[in-house]
């Protein structure tokens, strides 16, 4: 099961992750949202749409935008809408 672990902390764990790109997507519910704060940086992807991003913080330590999702996606990308996908500086395991 696909999941993501920085600092000690599960941060997301799921068997429905959405894998675009090379990344995993998680479902919201599968994600420990105590430890993320929207951040107000945006990028724009031409098919997917504008991406939000997430600081997260464990045990006093924090990951500049390290998170993102696609809060309201283009159609392409609608089955990963409120999805949350984490750049490499977490563990990224696929047990």
């Amino acid at each position: 099961m696909p999941k993501v672990v920085w600092n000690g902390v599960v941060l997301a764990e799921s068997d429905h992750v959405e894998r675009v790109e090379g990344n995993y997507y998680f479902p919201p519910d599968s994600v420990n949202m105590e430890y993320f704060t929207m951040t107000d940086l945006h990028t724009t992807c031409p098919w997917k749409g504008v991406a939000s991003y997430y600081t997260v913080e464990v045990n006093g330590e924090r990951l500049e935008n390290v998170a993102w999702t696609y809060l309201d996606p283009k159609p392409a990308a609608a089955n990963i809408k409120e999805h949350i996908a984490f750049y490499r500086k977490v563990d990224i395991l696929d047990d």
